[in-house]
């Protein structure tokens, strides 16, 4: 009731009006962001066409691609160029960069640990080092029809087995947020240590593994883009499904529970999912670190914490990155193309370092 001096009412539609005006704020925020997001990435793309051995104006790329549009498909030696090599491997880079940045957003949701991505518990590792495996397992990339086939499997089981041990190691230790964080770091090693075994007596495999251990988009084509688009999207879209209860599971498992969830069986499933979509990322481009830990902390910056928002503008940033990142990686040397997760964490190490010191005193154990 309200009264003439302003009571209880008052109060609660001023409250309520506050929220109201914050999240419109917080949504004109975000449709702007996605907005410049989506022209810089199609910037962006076009000029990514321009970069390679084959010389490309940035003119020339887009006339290539009006080309390919009108007369569905290649005519010119330009529009061959970029149909065959260079679409399919920005199309790739953008997925990628979308998926490794929902990811990171979803995985910090649910551990409740701004400090963690698939990188750091290991997903992206575990990915990896399936591959690695069925590769120089006497599996033979070029011997086997379905190889594009097989190898997302085996990232996902690897992704998958990499995570279930995370989550062993992290319960083990009294399951808070940065046991996550700790058991991660202690399988990546594990499977680093692996790794390097298995390379040094296998020598002369080396180079053909060498993409999934310094991470690059090279030799891209057709058949690999549409394994990695359809089945990213289509996980994408899920997480954006479930953003809502991804907002509960940030009050705890207990509040979430109190809500009418089941808060633990849906974080297991829901980081089950997490890892496939880190397999699909990595499977074929190789590990590429600190996408899904930088994105979300900077896209909160800008929309805050809801996933309704978060997670939508993380994925155009995530791309906008990673693309922006495959640019430089073709561009910076004139003789050689540049691991893309090289060049990744070079720039995420500093920028982790900074978070953690930040953050980390919140999620001591």
């Amino acid at each position: 009731m309200t009264n003439a001096e302003g009571g209880p009412a008052d109060a609660e539609m001023l409250a309520g009006n506050t929220v109201i005006r914050g999240t419109a704020h917080l949504k004109r925020r975000m449709a702007a962001a996605i907005a410049l997001g989506m022209a810089s990435m199609l910037l962006l793309y076009v000029f990514s066409l321009t970069m390679g051995a084959y010389s490309l104006s940035f003119a020339g790329a887009w006339d290539a691609m009006v080309e390919i549009i009108k007369n569905g498909g290649p005519q010119s030696t330009d529009a061959k160029v970029l149909f065959f090599s260079r679409m399919p491997r920005s199309l790739c880079v953008i997925m990628v960069g979308a998926g490794l940045a929902a990811a990171g957003a979803v995985m910090q949701a649910l551990i409740r640990n701004p400090l963690v991505d698939p990188y750091i518990t290991g997903i992206s590792s575990g990915a990896s080092f399936g591959v690695l495996l069925f590769t120089i397992g006497g599996a033979s990339l070029g011997a086997l029809v379905n190889a594009n086939y097989v190898i997302p499997v085996v990232a996902v089981i690897g992704a998958i087995a990499a995570f279930m041990l995370t989550m062993t190691v992290a319960e083990i230790s009294g399951g808070r947020a940065m046991s996550y964080v700790l058991g991660g770091a202690v399988i990546t090693m594990g499977l680093s240590a692996g790794t390097t075994l298995i390379t040094s007596f296998n020598i002369d495999e080396l180079h053909s593994v060498s993409i999934w251990l310094f991470g690059s988009f090279a030799d891209l084509r057709w058949e690999q883009a549409g394994i990695i688009f359809f089945p990213i999207l289509l996980v994408l879209l899920f997480l954006l499904c479930n953003a809502r209860s991804l907002n509960k599971m940030l009050l705890g498992e207990e509040q979430a529970h109190s809500l009418g969830m089941n808060a633990r069986t849906y974080k297991r499933n829901m980081m089950i999912v997490v890892a496939a979509l880190t397999a699909l990322c990595v499977a074929f481009c190789g590990v590429i670190g600190f996408v899904g830990l930088i994105v979300p902390h900077l896209t909160r910056m800008i929309v805050g914490g809801d996933h309704r928002m978060l997670l939508p503008t993380a994925m155009i940033v995530g791309a906008n990155i990673l693309l922006a990142a495959d640019i430089f990686c073709k561009s910076a040397l004139s003789y050689v193309e540049l691991p893309i997760g090289a060049i990744i964490s070079v720039v995420g190490v500093p920028l982790f370092i900074y978070i953690m010191a930040k953050e980390g005193r919140k999620y001591a154990m």
